[in-house]
């Protein structure tokens, strides 16, 4: 009774210097005094101490025994106030070891699941996810679990971490899915590109039938379905055929951004943005992604060799081309929502959602592309001229709306610098002859844009040379055929559009 009264002691006092709510009286029974003391014992000295009492356990029963303390030791981290809430690397090395199952001696045996285990195991995270209401303790177990270390544990990671998605996907597991949506956000893009590649690999290619399942994740977590969108612009480029979206999984992302045009935005306007996204991650939004599909389509995709479906025939399957020319006008939707947005956040003319990098990449491949064609217009002339012509229509409405709207910051002279290897094309060139660019009322230097490129109120230009007089009724033979500049318009920044989202 004498060490039981200490232990009770000890627990009553280390839990009101936890900043625990918890009364002495509550503590009545040995079976509560054992959970108490293992919550005193973890919020003292973290959960290295547990190691010996786990290696006994079979693999299925020590995983799931460390994801208990795991949850509790994150409780009380948090609860004790703790900043920066930061897991220790003792736990770290016991989820290696005993969920991911790296061995920290090289010499030891390899403790491996079987895979009845491994959909045990999955569906056991998927409840703890799901039964914890607090949104930080279940972002810090989730950053424990699967946030990359740089070692060999990093690929069983993503193993883990890829069919753990899939499983919240297909069981509607919202929590998860959140989760998912941050790690996208924080984590180098190669490693997301592979994430969203196992998803469309399981719900476009391997289980014919089961794209609404994916479809769903719209309704169930926008967060995590704009991240989605991100990284499968990024993952498939249109440089290759295994590098194309397949037309399911194009045709959902047209079906979502049609019904909410914000969706693309989402990651945007939750998230604290002080300055540019580090290079390794995922573009804020998909909208540079997106503005690439819509542009390389007409050249790079092949609809022959995206035909195939579970029948083996294509009757009733969507016509790529208009898809992509349907994604092409929502994207223009989306980019005439922002001057509202970025006024409101007072960030108009400072905050750069499209990078001149990703526009002089495209150009790049667009170049490209167009010399590819122009070697093989001995099959079919009038096709290959106007697919050239879509493209470079679809980049100069892109181009010119971007820069409306405040998504692109940019001079007409740095435009014609990355195009001027691009064939004539009438439209294209009424956008490089376009007016000055200028954003009135801000003189603060862009946020996500190089100082040297901030674009300063009319004063700063140089004046204008004066032009000689000249008598009316000039003869149009008498214009030089250097496409000289067209004369100035007025040029509205937050030009009214007639399309509202319907929420």
């Amino acid at each position: 009774m004498a060490a039981y009264s200490n232990l009770l002691n000890m627990a009553v006092y280390s839990f009101s210097h936890c900043d625990f709510v918890l009364c002495k009286d509550a503590i009545q029974t040995p079976n509560v005094c054992v959970c108490v003391c293992v919550c005193v014992l973890l919020c003292q000295v973290g959960m290295g101490d547990i190691r010996q009492s786990l290696l006994p356990r079979d693999v299925l029963s020590a995983a799931k025994e460390l994801l208990y303390h795991l949850d509790i030791y994150i409780c009380n981290m948090v609860q004790s106030g703790r900043q920066p809430p930061q897991v220790d690397s003792k736990t770290l090395d016991l989820i290696e070891e005993f969920i991911l199952h790296t061995p920290k001696d090289r010499n030891a045996p390899v403790r491996r699941m079987s895979a009845l285990q491994e959909l045990q195991l999955l569906e056991i995270m998927c409840s703890c996810f799901q039964e914890q209401s607090r949104e930080t303790v279940r972002q810090l177990m989730f950053s424990a679990l699967f946030n990359l270390q740089g070692n060999q544990a990093d690929e069983s990671r993503m193993a883990l971490l890829s069919k753990l998605v899939s499983m919240a996907v297909a069981v509607g597991r919202v929590p998860i899915l959140e989760c998912a949506a941050v790690w996208l956000q924080r984590t180098h893009r190669l490693y997301c590109v592979r994430l969203v590649q196992v998803l469309v690999d399981d719900y476009c290619s391997m289980v014919p039938g089961s794209g609404p399942t994916l479809q769903n994740i719209h309704s169930a977590s926008p967060r995590f379905c704009c991240q989605f969108i991100t990284a499968v612009t990024t993952l498939y480029d249109l440089t290759s055929d295994e590098l194309t979206p397949p037309l399911e999984l194009l045709q959902m992302i047209v079906s979502w951004i049609q019904d909410d045009p914000r969706l693309v935005l989402i990651t945007f306007l939750n998230s604290p943005l002080s300055g540019s996204q580090p290079i390794s991650a995922l573009d804020v939004t998909p909208l540079g992604g997106l503005i690439r599909w819509c542009v390389k389509a007409p050249l790079a995709y092949r609809r022959d060799r995206k035909q195939a479906v579970a029948n083996g025939s294509s009757d009733g399957e969507p016509d790529a081309a208009r898809l992509f020319s349907a994604l092409h006008l929502s994207v223009l939707q989306v980019l005439m929502l922002l001057p509202n947005i970025l006024n409101e956040k007072g960030l108009f003319g400072r905050l750069a959602l499209l990078q001149m990098e990703s526009v002089a990449a495209l150009t790049s491949d667009l170049s490209r592309l167009l010399d590819q064609a122009d070697k093989h217009t001995h099959a079919a002339t009038g096709d290959a001229h106007a697919a050239s012509q879509l493209a470079l229509d679809r980049l100069a409405q892109a181009l010119q709306v971007a820069m409306a709207s405040g998504a692109l910051l940019c001079s007409r002279e740095d435009l014609r610098a990355i195009c001027s290897r691009l064939p004539h094309n009438n439209l294209l060139q009424l956008v490089l002859s376009g007016p000055v660019m200028y954003y009135n009322n801000i003189h603060t230097p862009p946020l996500a844009y190089s100082p040297h490129a901030a674009h300063s109120p009319i004063p700063a230009h140089a004046a204008l040379p004066t032009l000689p007089a000249h008598t009316p009724h000039t003869p149009l033979s008498s214009i030089p055929a250097s496409h000289a500049q067209y004369p100035a318009q007025p040029f509205m920044t937050g030009m009214p559009f007639p399309f509202r989202p319907g929420h």
